[in-house]
């Protein structure tokens, strides 16, 4: 299969529309991530975007909407629903929420389950492609299972180029970290995935959390998932990270924030000011880069400098976990991962 580059022009957008409606796999730029996309409601194109990035199905998908009329049509919508869409959609916040009797979406996409992960996202491009499209587009990240998450169309032709039939160029994408995953099916609402939009920004919406844990540590039970980006390895790069280094071996990148440490061979700074909206928006291209770099040169491993505990600090913390897990494997060796 010949993966075909498409530029963000009327024309295009158009021909991938198109594309998605015929079946056909589609990668397209979002404030978050790239996604892989596939119509929704069709349980071969979902197959598809499972074996093409060599994902577990029972992982869920989120399904991606150009309005927040079309998203809430798929599922049993609450008043805190309507209050959390009404604030953060179009925006880089999925809500789970059960499934409507009439929804569209396909089990495998659910992963079997009776609720469904929907979003609305905020970049321009991806809501004219849903609109022209008029269906739910399911979208993980664009690469392969338990990889770096990609942000701009290189890294997603570096990971799925002959796996899938076009990438959307679109750009940069301006946030670089997936969606905060909000689950609305149990009495209290729970964040099982922090990201751009924090837990200040929902409760100033909802109220305090009755509980504020979030998604399983690494190395707890994955079987039962209820939401994309919860595996315990995820994220990750080739090379090995260790987290909240205070020294920099001579074998390692290093992975900065803040003022770098001394006699690293290799740096990417997050953001050398401190700024935590810069960093989220900096980490998946600074893993990449380190990753590839680093093992050009030889490196062994990626050293990471501590991060603040508090709003995307706690975010961009659980994406670093994650990639520095042990690596869950199928017996030919390829990693799992969440979604993106």
């Amino acid at each position: 299969m010949i993966t075909r580059l498409l530029h963000a022009k009327t024309a295009s957008i158009a021909e991938a529309a198109q594309m998605l409606r015929n079946g056909r796999l589609v990668a397209f730029g979002t404030e978050t991530v790239y996604g892989l996309g596939g119509i929704a409601t069709s349980a071969e194109t979902v197959a598809r975007i499972f074996a093409a990035k060599n994902r577990p199905v029972f992982n869920p998908l989120i399904s991606h909407f150009p309005t927040i009329e079309a998203a809430l049509h798929e599922v049993i919508a609450t008043p805190i629903s309507q209050r959390l869409a009404e604030a953060f959609w179009p925006g880089p916040l999925t809500l789970i929420l059960p499934r409507h009797a009439e929804s569209q979406i396909c089990d495998l996409a659910c992963a079997g389950l009776a609720s469904v992960a929907v979003r609305v996202p905020a970049h321009p491009v991806a809501r004219v492609l849903l609109r022209a499209v008029g269906l739910p587009v399911a979208a993980p990240s664009a690469n392969p299972s338990g990889r770096i998450s990609p942000t701009n169309a290189a890294h997603v032709v570096a990971g799925l180029e002959g796996r899938i039939d076009a990438v959307l160029d679109t750009g940069d994408c301006p946030v670089g970290l997936e969606s905060t995953v909000l689950d609305l099916t149990g009495a209290h609402p729970v964040i099982l995935r922090p990201g751009a939009i924090t837990i200040e920004a929902l409760e100033h919406v909802i109220g305090p959390f009755a509980q504020k844990e979030t998604t399983p540590s690494p190395g707890s039970n994955d079987a039962a998932l209820r939401s994309p980006g919860m595996m315990s390895s995820h994220y990750a790069p080739t090379l090995p990270l260790r987290l909240n280094a205070r020294n920099c071996h001579e074998n390692e990148a290093l992975l900065a924030f803040g003022t770098p440490l001394s006699h690293a061979p290799l740096i990417w700074n997050l953001s050398a000011s401190g700024d935590l909206v810069e960093a989220a928006a900096r980490l998946y291209a600074g893993l990449h880069f380190l990753d590839k770099a680093g093992c050009a040169q030889g490196l062994k491993g990626i050293a990471v400098m501590n991060m603040p505990g508090h709003g995307l600090g706690q975010a961009i913390m659980d994406r670093l976990q994650r990639a520095a897990a042990p690596r869950m494997t199928h017996p030919d060796e390829t990693a799992f991962e969440g979604g993106g």
